[in-house]
């Protein structure tokens, strides 16, 4: 037989009682009154993995290693050439076939940003008379410094710093004054380069 509201009600206040012997009766009808009780829960927070990143070779470790040094054996002009070809195929992919019509300034905007390694440069100018005149294909940007291997297979390495090179492509003839262009590969490729300004060795 269901029970009644009185019925209902008393036994309610019999168990509160029971189950809650410390509390005494207001306390006991205030908990009635409310209607809801809410159950605190601890949830179990669940720690994350934390992720070992894999440590790469330090500077110092990369020179004693010398993993950036090219074997004497690897130094002929000849074993490059066929990177230099690539390199020309991928300017003319990037500046969209360098036809006649396209406009000059958007090549160089696109050679200050490209990866140089395959093209050749020749030293036009340097405050250092030693330098002009060293053709050759670069093995290797650095930020400082330009690694070029000559016809004579031979590998110089050049600075940045007070020099101009110049890069021929299918008839266009870029300079680069390497005052201004003293930075990694890398970081070219995000470098907004200003069209025009003070230009000195």
């Amino acid at each position: 037989q269901p029970q009644g509201p009185e019925e209902a009600r008393a036994f309610v206040s019999a168990f509160l009682k029971r189950s809650m012997p410390r509390k005494g009766d207001e306390a006991i009808q205030d908990v009635l009154t409310r209607k809801a009780v809410v159950l605190e829960h601890y949830s179990k927070t669940k720690t994350k993995p934390k992720r070992r990143r894999t440590k790469g070779f330090t500077a110092r470790q990369r020179r004693e290693l010398r993993l950036f040094e090219i074997e004497p054996e690897q130094r002929r002009y000849a074993i490059f050439l066929p990177l230099h070809e690539l390199w020309k195929q991928y300017i003319r992919d990037l500046c969209h076939g360098l036809r006649p019509d396209t406009q000059p300034h958007v090549v160089q905007s696109k050679l200050l940003k490209a990866d140089l390694h395959g093209a050749i440069v020749t030293v036009t100018k340097s405050k250092c008379p030693s330098y002009v005149g060293i053709t050759g294909i670069i093995l290797q940007e650095f930020k400082h410094v330009f690694k070029i291997i000559t016809k004579e297979d031979k590998l110089k390495v050049v600075p940045k710093l007070n020099n101009v090179f110049s890069l021929e492509i299918d008839g266009f003839i870029s300079y680069i004054y390497g005052s201004k262009f003293q930075l990694r590969a890398s970081e070219r490729s995000a470098k907004k380069f200003k069209l025009k300004g003070t230009i000195d060795l």
